[in-house]
């Protein structure tokens, strides 16, 4: 007799319960392949349609990538992309109102002025990584002075300055939920400055507040860090997202 056959409710749940209890066990780690379709249908005793859409809900979550056709690219492969899967859900939230861009906005404050003064403290410490990883900020921060840099690409590199700081701090948890709260409000920030008459002015002066942000890190200064992040938060949000308020 083959295996027992699940119900459709609950026979895709097998693969991720497996899958998380073969992550959390060290059985599966990051760049190991799932098994094929088959041996999943086989092993669990579910059809492949079932096994499909476990793949697809562990693609969502951001813990596989799916390849298609046949070769060494083919299967699901084991990933780790969180602030994805975390983004996308908060952003699903927001254009359904239930989330308040106010509320997300007041959380990334807190979270990034934490991560910055964190940033400052770990710098006292004098480690090379630091000192790269500052680096890298000032190289962003040299790009973005760039006048003719497309608004797109500007965004961009803001988000990649912001979160290189907050990387420094060392939290992985704060650094993947602040990339998903960025993730998630991208589009009311592209939406809010286009209504914006004095955008190329805004510009110059992030470009300051992000010189502050960057000089107090690097001068070991947590106060001055975290005063300088909330300021700069507050002041782009009065300026880009009070009018999107619902």
């Amino acid at each position: 007799m083959g295996p027992e056959r699940r119900t459709p409710a609950k026979s895709y749940a097998a693969i991720l319960d497996a899958v998380e209890d073969r992550l959390r066990t060290g059985q599966l780690r990051i760049g190991d392949r799932l098994p094929s379709e088959r041996a999943l249908a086989e092993e669990f005793g579910i059809s492949r349609n079932s096994v499909r859409e476990a793949i697809r809900i562990l693609d969502a979550l951001g813990l596989v990538r799916s390849g298609v056709g046949s070769g060494p690219s083919a299967g699901a492969i084991v990933i780790s992309e969180p602030s994805a899967a975390l983004g996308w859900g908060l952003r699903m939230h927001l254009a359904s109102s239930f989330l308040p861009v106010v509320d997300v906005v007041a959380v990334r404050r807190l979270l990034e002025a934490d991560a910055a003064a964190a940033a400052a403290r770990r710098e006292a410490a004098s480690d090379p990584e630091a000192e790269q990883t500052l680096a890298r900020a000032a190289e962003i921060l040299a790009a973005l002075d760039d006048p003719a840099l497309p608004d797109e690409t500007f965004h961009e590199l803001d988000a990649q300055f912001h979160l290189t700081i907050t990387s420094l701090g060392g939290n992985a948890v704060t650094t993947t939920i602040l990339g998903s709260l960025r993730q998630a409000t991208v589009g009311y920030v592209q939406e809010g400055v286009r209504l914006l008459t004095d955008w190329p002015q805004v510009r110059l002066r992030l470009q300051e507040q992000h010189r502050q942000i960057l000089a107090a890190v690097t001068g070991s200064d947590p106060q001055a860090a975290a005063d300088a992040v909330t300021a700069h938060v507050e002041w782009f949000y009065r300026r880009a997202f009070e009018h999107l308020e619902r």
